[in-house]
């Protein structure tokens, strides 16, 4: 399945009266199965920035600002860390290992669950 494909799997299924903890894993796994485009890449950092806002998460929302002026720096120098969440939770420039609940929707989203 393509990584637009899946992407949308992921947003399609997000729900804003679905508890807020549902919202970030599908989030975190949208930003992981969008990173390599600069559009999903992007439109992923923007729904985090919502839903920060929505929660009045001044922290996250700081950190989804952030996030969003260095998305094009980073398509522009191929510096993405793969697997990294997306969160300002974590290391912005980190690769990492989705936890296992987001491994699972990646899965799922791209068509192996």
């Amino acid at each position: 399945m393509n990584t637009s494909t899946a992407y949308r799997r992921l947003i399609d299924r997000l729900d804003r009266n679905a508890p807020p903890e549902e919202q970030w894993r599908l989030l975190m796994a949208a930003h992981v199965a969008g990173q390599l485009v600069l559009r999903l890449h992007w439109d992923s950092h923007c729904r985090m920035l919502a839903l920060a806002w929505r929660q009045r998460d001044i922290g996250e929302v700081a950190g989804q600002l952030l996030r969003l002026a260095l998305v094009p720096v980073g398509h522009a120098l191929q510096r993405l860390p793969a697997g990294n969440v997306g969160r300002a939770t974590v290391n912005a420039f980190r690769p990492m290992q989705p936890p296992p609940e987001v491994a699972a929707l990646l899965r799922w989203a791209r068509g192996a669950d």
